[in-house]
């Protein structure tokens, strides 16, 4: 038998509006004060009506146009019913029948190794309120659940994905990558601790018998998975469950309910919690206090051209206009967009794209983890960092001074003051840093240390290349400027006399 796997995800998305979707309550995160930012509106009290918040269906549509969906010119808002405690009107408005987008599509790496990439189709992005938040006793004690409904209300994007997955691997690749997008275009945190990015996972198994019949094992959704780790870990754990049960009894799609199921992960395994409601369960009819909305061609005009450059774009870019590795334009994108603005800063004003590279991606970036900080904080601007790095190519100062100086500025700098030219200069100069120019002065140090060192003379003059490595770290001990292709030079014309 050959298995395939097949995966479709819902995403949903809290949006970054500073108020909620059908009334004015903030939707700040505030966990420790709950039930505070609510009104008549968001807990469906009688008498009160919803007006929808503009903002919130232009960065809906903003999303829907980055993921290349259709946006309809036409569509309406739904009730969704059904009794749950963080849903106080006992209904959810949303979209049913006519969604304001469908049928696009996200491009994610299948293989980075080879290049391969795939377009992951998406049925459709609606738009519709967030419910609250259940709390449960899970000790096992059966004490009280609570209710919190700060979050009731929120805007949020609901993105369905086709069932174009094969992998937990590759579902982890599509989340990555869609939340990328998201935060590039401003549209939400995507703080998937806080909630405002969670993802529910549709799985089962295509199994190719020996004799050429395909059967479909019972399609399973794993719900609210808190990270794309456990994404990926529910999925790996659910595919093998899935394989073993199929063995076990042979029941295949249509011979049960579809069934919703958590993740532990703690124990690390999925378990079951209820049969799957279908559409008719929920009673969807249109919302009769809300009207329709009609989406103009001036206005797709105005959301297309507030888009950003996205980031698939912006890998290419970067990869033709820097002469980069896939991997460096990988890293420099995936740390986000202010973070590629200083890669490029730096890359434009040194005029040497990799060396800016590998100073942003490595010296940088692993002080800002160590030290805990957005490139909006680092104590180093891209200008100053571009103008060592220009003293390096012009063979002002050495790769090994410029982290020295790079380091002191670090330790002195934490205001992110302006620093001059001359202020780097300085420092230079105090150190001792400047490539040695004087061969003279060089000349003397390298004669000096070859007559101390007979057996590692007696070494090279035998074969031993390697030999000449101690030396040149002895030389450049005692004259700190200098450079270590001229030492290495000069020290093997000496040791060939």
């Amino acid at each position: 038998m050959t298995t395939t796997t097949i995966i479709g995800l819902e995403v949903h998305v809290q949006l970054l509006t500073k108020s909620k979707i059908f009334c004015g309550c903030s939707t700040e995160f505030n966990p420790t004060q709950p039930n505070v930012q609510t009104c008549p509106v968001c807990l469906g009290l009688p008498g009160s009506l919803p007006v929808m918040n503009r903002q919130a269906f232009e960065l809906a549509v903003k999303t829907a146009v980055a993921i290349n969906c259709d946006i309809a010119p036409f569509t309406k808002w739904d009730r969704k019913q059904y009794y749950y405690p963080d849903l106080p009107k006992g209904y959810q408005i949303s979209q049913f029948d006519l969604p304001f987008s469908d049928d696009g599509w996200l491009e994610i790496d299948v293989s980075p190794e080879t290049g391969e990439k795939r377009k992951i189709g998406i049925i459709r992005a609606h738009l519709e309120e967030d419910a609250g938040k259940n709390m449960h006793d899970e000790s096992g004690r059966g004490t009280d659940s609570q209710v919190d409904l700060n979050r009731a209300g929120t805007p949020l994007l609901e993105i369905v994905s086709q069932p174009d997955l094969r992998s937990p691997a590759e579902a982890k690749q599509y989340l990555e990558e869609l939340r990328l997008l998201l935060t590039y275009l401003n549209v939400s945190d995507c703080n998937m601790q806080e909630g405002s990015l969670r993802c529910d996972a549709n799985v089962n198994l295509h199994i190719l018998q020996d004799d050429g019949h395909k059967i479909a094992t019972p399609i399973v959704e794993v719900k609210n998975l808190n990270s794309f780790r456990n994404v990926e870990l529910a999925l790996e754990y659910e595919v093998q469950r899935q394989a073993e049960e199929f063995a076990k009894t042979g029941r295949k799609l249509g011979d049960v309910p579809k069934e919703t199921r958590g993740w532990d992960a703690n124990r690390g395994v999925t378990f079951a919690q209820r049969g799957k409601e279908e559409a008719s369960d929920y009673r969807y009819f249109p919302d009769p206090d809300l009207v329709p909305v009609t989406v103009s061609s001036e206005f797709l005009d105005a959301i297309r051209a507030s888009l950003c450059e996205f980031p698939a774009a912006r890998r290419k870019r970067l990869q033709s206009t820097y002469g980069l590795s896939d991997y460096d334009v990988r890293v420099i994108v995936d740390q986000g967009q202010a973070f590629v603005d200083y890669f490029e800063e730096v890359a434009g004003l040194c005029g040497d794209g990799k060396q800016a590279c590998n100073w942003v991606t490595q010296d940088v970036l692993r002080e800002m983890n160590e030290r805990q900080l957005v490139i909006g904080a680092f104590p180093i601007r891209a200008a100053v960092l571009a103008n060592l790095l220009e003293r390096i190519n012009k063979k002002q100062i050495t790769i090994k001074s410029a982290r020295e100086v790079f380091l002191e500025l670090l330790v002195e700098n934490h205001s992110r003051r302006v620093i001059s030219s001359a202020h780097l200069d300085q420092i230079i100069a105090e150190k001792g840093l400047a490539i040695v120019t004087d061969t003279g002065e060089l000349e003397r140090v390298i004669g000096e240390i070859v007559g101390k060192n007979p057996k590692a003379v007696a070494d090279f003059k035998a074969g031993k290349q390697a030999a000449v490595g101690a030396l040149i770290g002895q030389v450049m001990k005692q004259v700190k400027g200098a450079d270590p292709q001229t030492v290495r030079t000069m020290l093997v014309e000496k040791l060939s006399q």
